[in-house]
């Protein structure tokens, strides 16, 4: 059913059971909030969506307030302003006074609001919040001083994320977000995916920076500095630099990190096409064998952080690949170094990525080997983003290059894994030729894109009717891993991605993306697969030389001691 309600003395159409700022936003006229987050219940507990209501006593929280029919709403009136005003000056009476050095200056929607409020003094001076700086995780910083109790964080971790790391703590003024009991953010459920730091209005959470150890590394003569990028980075910061939403800068990046002074620069692609093809023979195997099935991804670092902390006992279901990054990594220090006569000990190795889960998982004891680990340093799309411009670097007026040899080459398989669904999809290009010994005929398959929360798909392989269950994202987990641990369908393999789209909506991604620039960024290299020749990983010309020379054949030794991981099986990991 649909009406009118009248907003500011103009008509707006409006529909039964919505909410007024939902009829507002619908109708471009634009309501600030601070704890209201789309597709959850709203709370209408930060009040800075206030508006007037003709009739109504008092002011109403639009995120949470229904329309009715010939309603009269005022969103920008004189008592509307002072009271949106009163509750940031309130909010601003005990926040540091750090804006300067702030992790979020120019991009925190406090400071936003301040400016659109037209607060320049402070009226309302108050004690300053002294809480402690919590630094014990290897990818998040927590600075409860920054935090304004809007319970963005606590809702996301719990109700998108299905971890519920954070939560209130204590009572009235005293309230804080917090880790159960005021433990140290590592040791709670946190599975460091960083969804939480997305969507921070300020920078009480944030990532853990590594640029002052790449610094250090490109200032030392003595060490060759190696580093590698992820797909869902170069369509990702190009809005940053001026480019068009989702752009593809691959060249522009390669070029860029040449002349920071990264002595060898490689594409995370090749790795993923690598990886797609180990986790193929492997699947291939264990339906033979009908042992460890259904097998479970294992490229998304949180995913299996999330399994190893609250289902231990599925940890010989995960795939037992390492994850691309890692793979490179260790590439990198072994077939590389041997190749090059560098002392693997004298490489530093750097990868750029999407998701802040990577800085925990290069850490993790199983992905150290002989002392040295596959990466020294993982760094997010937001401190790509800080290097480049701390250089100077104007990406608009330089030449696009290629990345170096001999992992230079790379399938449009290899950059679907950014996408939700794009890991069974590569995978399924390559495990067809496997089992039937002849390539697919159409490589595009719409089955495994565009889809929300959880995704059933049955693919005919020859004479196995492969079953695949995909998962956008933590949301419902627990039920799904019922359905893992019966296993009643029979399923073959199950993708889940921790982060809702996939890697290109992971939590090391510029602060502020909407759904609509995501999907753009998805587009875009499901665009490339298109347009591109070489669409299957085991095709790739490098991938095959680099078995020919070094690896042998899938699954070999070589592979088992380089790129393979045994989860130790318990809950407890590794502490940094």
């Amino acid at each position: 059913m649909q009406f009118d309600i009248v907003v500011n003395n103009r008509a707006i159409l409006a529909k039964k059971g919505e909410t007024i700022l939902d009829s507002l936003n619908r109708s471009g006229i634009r309501v600030p909030t601070l704890c209201n987050m789309k597709g959850l219940h709203p709370t209408g507990a930060c009040r800075i969506c206030v508006v007037e209501v003709e009739g109504s006593e008092n002011l109403v929280p639009a995120c949470s307030h229904p329309v009715e029919k010939g309603m009269r709403v005022f969103t920008h009136s004189p008592r509307v302003l002072k009271a949106r005003k009163t509750l940031v000056e309130l909010l601003l009476s005990n926040h540091p006074d750090d804006c300067l050095y702030c992790e979020r200056n120019g991009n925190c929607e406090l400071q936003e609001l301040t400016i659109e409020l037209n607060i320049r003094e402070r009226r309302m001076p108050g004690s300053k919040s002294k809480q402690k700086l919590d630094i014990s995780s290897p990818s998040l910083v927590r600075d409860p001083a920054k935090c304004i109790l809007c319970g963005r964080c606590v809702r996301i971790c719990d109700e998108i994320q299905s971890v519920s790391a954070l939560e209130f703590i204590n009572r009235g003024s005293q309230t804080v977000v917090g880790v159960s009991m005021n433990r140290t953010i590592n040791k709670s459920s946190c599975i460091n995916c960083g969804q939480c730091v997305l969507v921070c209005p300020t920078a009480a959470l944030r990532e853990r920076s590594d640029i002052e150890k790449v610094l250090d590394a490109l200032n030392n003569k003595a060490l060759s500095v190696a580093v590698q990028f992820d797909s869902a980075i170069s369509v990702s910061v190009s809005q940053e630099f001026g480019f068009k939403v989702g752009k593809d800068i691959n060249g522009l990046i390669v070029a860029a990190l040449k002349k920071i002074g990264f002595d060898y620069v490689f594409d995370s692609s090749f790795a993923a096409d690598l990886m797609i093809v180990e986790m193929a023979n492997e699947l291939k195997r264990r339906i033979d064998s009908g042992i460890n099935l259904p097998m479970i991804s294992s490229n998304c670092p949180a995913w299996v952080t999330f399994v190893r902390k609250f289902y231990p006992h599925l940890t010989p279901m995960l795939s037992s690949c390492k994850s691309p990054q890692l793979i490179m990594g260790a590439l990198i220090k072994s077939f590389f170094a041997e190749d090059q006569k560098i002392n693997p000990k004298s490489i530093f190795s750097v990868a750029l990525t999407s998701c802040l889960a990577r800085k925990a998982e290069i850490q993790q004891m199983e992905m150290v080997s002989k002392g040295l680990s596959d990466v020294d340093a993982a760094l997010s799309a937001r401190e790509l983003v800080q290097l480049i411009r701390l250089y100077g670097i104007d990406l608009a007026n330089i030449t696009p290059q290629q990345p170096d040899s001999p992992f230079n080459v790379r399938s449009t398989a290899g950059k679907l894994l950014t996408n939700a669904g794009g890991t069974s999809e590569a995978l399924v290009r390559t495990l067809h030729p496997l089992i039937t010994g002849k390539e697919l005929t159409k490589m595009k398959l719409n089955d495994f894109r565009s889809f929300e929360g959880t995704e059933e798909v049955n693919f005919s392989i020859g004479k196995v009717d492969l079953k695949v269950t995909l998962s956008n994202g933590l949301t419902g987990i627990n039920e799904l891993v019922v359905k893992i641990e019966l296993n009643t369908n029979q399923v073959h393999f199950f993708e889940i991605m921790a982060c809702p789209g996939g890697c290109i909506n992971g939590g090391g991604q510029p602060i502020g993306s909407t759904d609509k620039e995501n999907k753009i960024r998805a587009k875009t290299i499901y665009d490339s697969d298109d347009s591109e020749v070489l669409k299957v990983s085991h095709n790739n010309s490098r991938i095959t030389e680099m078995y020919s020379s070094y690896l042998k054949e899938p699954r070999s030794n070589k592979v088992e001691n380089l790129l393979q991981v045994n989860y130790h099986k318990n809950n407890q990991l590794p502490k940094r």
